[in-house]
């Protein structure tokens, strides 16, 4: 009877030995962390690929050839006009820059893209060189612009200028008159270029040009036609591309300005130091604003159209 309760307490300890087990086994799984899933999600593949040429570079490398033949043409380009010889066109580079737009510095193919853009608006081939038949239209254009009325000049429409207006102080009263509108934007001009701080230009208390300043002061204005074929006769090989036979300085309106160089001297290298002065240059862009229309042979020769 003994040995059954013994053997009854030995059984029902190793049960309670084997339950604690159980238990423990469990606790311990549930506090393990469990592994993270595999993401088998397919991810989006980003295609690099090198960039393209953009617009410009492609109209760049279309008009290098153009630009090339320009650089040679400038300087080259062999045509007439007055009845003389002339090579190149660089004389007339801020003339046409202010047509087709374009800076001083802009690139080569930037100059051929646009003229090019200019040629097929004038029914011209638009292959952005700058050949004899683009110079001579705009030549043409340039000449067109010009002065229309050549009426000689009554004396009540002309004033006398001071002689300090004039390039030569001691210049006479006959040879200092200008018509009268004309003389009025000259000196709102001559205003606008004092107060641009670019030019520098020397001037009195009053914001008239210095007695020393040379630019922008005339040289020539009104001129009888007896004075003007005196000059013709002094200068009798100048030809219709210098001193003209029905000058529209008989009119008053034209206008002679000092912009550097040889003040009227048509050489081109006298021409050439002229149309790189930035006076000359500041009336390209802004003469016009004041009614001023060049005569693009002449650099000095400025002519009031309103």
């Amino acid at each position: 009877m003994k040995n059954i309760r013994v053997n009854i307490v030995l059984t029902v300890a190793a049960l309670a030995v084997l339950a604690g087990a159980v238990s423990l086994a469990a606790r311990s799984s549930r506090g393990q962390t469990q592994s993270p899933k595999t993401d088998t999600r397919v991810k989006p593949t980003v295609l690099i690929t090198e960039r393209g040429p953009t617009a410009k570079e492609n109209a760049s490398a279309a008009f290098a050839a153009a630009a090339a033949q320009n650089a040679v043409l400038e300087n080259e380009l062999s045509w007439k006009f007055g009845g003389k010889e002339q090579h190149g066109w660089y004389l007339y580079h801020s003339l046409i820059g202010r047509i087709l737009n374009t800076q001083g510095d802009a690139a080569p193919t930037d100059f051929a893209a646009a003229l090019a853009v200019w040629q097929k608006n004038k029914g011209l081939s638009p292959s952005g060189v700058l050949d004899e038949d683009s110079l001579r239209a705009f030549v043409s254009g340039w000449q067109s612009n010009r002065l229309k009325n050549r009426a000689y000049a009554e004396p009540d429409q002309l004033v006398t200028a001071p002689a300090s207006d004039f390039f030569d102080p001691e210049r006479v009263a006959d040879l200092r008159r200008v018509e009268r509108s004309t003389y009025a934007a000259y000196k709102q001009m001559v205003a606008a270029a004092i107060a641009d701080p670019t030019l520098n230009l020397a001037h009195t208390p009053q914001g008239e040009l210095a007695p020393a300043e040379k630019y922008f002061k005339i040289v020539s204005a009104f001129r009888s036609r007896e004075y003007q074929d005196e000059l013709r006769r002094q200068s009798p090989n100048a030809g219709s591309a210098g001193l003209a036979v029905n000058s529209p300085h008989s009119t008053g309106r034209a206008l002679d300005f000092y912009v550097g160089g040889d003040p009227v001297d048509t050489r081109d290298a006298n021409r050439a130091i002229q149309v790189k002065t930035p006076v000359y240059q500041w009336l390209v862009r802004n003469a016009e604003r004041f009614g001023f229309r060049p005569y693009f042979y002449e650099p000095w020769h400025w002519e009031y159209v309103k």
